[in-house]
């Protein structure tokens, strides 16, 4: 029987590398995101699903959950992204609404919906967090905070689930150019975003996290891993990037 899998924030970077590398990897992708259009044309290119889904919204994950139906083998909780840069002594708390509603609360409604299909299917839950979840940095405070929340939804989960046969599982990732993550960040100034990788031997990109994914997802039956972090030789912490001159 073919696999499921359900990925949100399908609809670029992380999210659509995932689509298609669990695709080639023989699972039926549901892709999941706000913006239909690219998530009908991603679905198109890998025989998936698109389906609208805004994973704040009560009602579209509800409407999300009844399509999936009864059986679901693997979610990705990809969704998320983090909003300005400002310290937080002048914090955009607007800012911080938006990143707990899609990183924490939008995570955990979407795993909380679908939680009925994972059991059933004897499934698999990732939460694709970020290394922000590790330490602190300047500037950072909301997404550290955001991605640390996270986290704590994929360990509470995973005790609470001890003895049923649903692994939970966390991939960490470092510093990945994406075509948007920075410019999210940043309001769309793309010059603020360029100097983000600017100097940067070889960043992750969005495949390498894919790779990660599958590689997670399709581990025995028996084996959950736990964590991963995954990050470019280049960035030794969060705070130690080697940049060429």
């Amino acid at each position: 029987m073919t696999k499921t899998a359900l990925v949100t924030g399908a609809g670029s970077g992380i999210g659509a590398a995932s689509a298609r590398r669990l695709s080639a990897e023989g699972y039926k992708v549901i892709c999941a995101g706000r913006r239909f259009e690219r998530l009908h044309d991603l679905a198109a290119e890998i025989d998936g699903v698109a389906v609208a889904c805004d994973v704040t919204e009560p009602d579209d994950v509800a409407m999300l959950a009844e399509y999936v139906g009864d059986r679901l083998d693997l979610l990705v909780n990809n969704a998320g992204g983090a909003v300005g840069s400002e310290p937080l002594a002048s914090a955009d708390f607007d800012a911080w609404v938006t990143m707990f509603n899609t990183n924490v609360l939008g995570a955990g409604r979407v795993t909380s919906a679908l939680l009925p299909a994972l059991k059933a299917a004897a499934g698999t839950v990732i939460f694709i967090t970020s290394t922000a979840a590790d330490a602190a940095y300047e500037g950072g405070s909301g997404y550290n905070a955001a991605k640390a929340g996270e986290r704590m939804l994929a360990g509470a989960l995973r005790l609470e689930l001890c003895g049923e046969q649903v692994r939970v599982c966390e991939i960490a990732p470092g510093m990945v150019h994406t075509e948007e993550f920075s410019l999210v960040r940043f309001h769309g100034d793309q010059a603020k975003a360029d100097a983000v990788y600017a100097g940067v031997p070889d960043p992750l990109l969005a495949d390498d996290i894919a790779d990660a994914v599958a590689w997670v997802a399709t581990r025995p039956a028996h084996v959950n891993i736990d964590r991963i972090v995954v990050r470019p030789v280049a960035q030794a912490a969060n705070h130690k990037v080697f940049r060429t001159p």
